[in-house]
């Protein structure tokens, strides 16, 4: 049972950034998922598939792979990348393409 230890990116729907500032161990899903007959469904044994718990720190998420037991891989977060705009820039003279209506 291999488990995952992250951050979450932001949602892209919206420009806010909850729930982006804990780190999460889930676990792997340890066998595929089947389909069944009779409505299509699809279906798993794993039940571990469903756990997922959220640590202030990646710390304390190793810590507690540790202590369980469970063989863990860390995925550090991309650094976002910022462009500072201000809205005098579009006016501005040393502008690269000319402003028009």
């Amino acid at each position: 049972m291999l488990a995952r230890i992250y951050r979450p990116a932001k949602n892209a729907m919206q420009s806010g950034k909850a729930k982006t500032k804990d780190w999460l161990l889930e676990f792997a899903p340890a066998s595929a998922r089947a389909s069944d007959p009779l409505m299509g469904w699809t279906q798993t044994t794993d039940t571990d598939g469903q756990v997922r718990l959220a640590f202030e720190t990646r710390d304390e998420a190793v810590a507690y792979a540790q202590k369980h037991g469970i063989a863990f891989q860390i995925t550090e977060p991309k650094a976002p990348k910022r462009i500072i705009k201000a809205y005098a820039d579009n006016f501005a003279y040393g502008r690269k393409q000319p402003w028009t209506h």
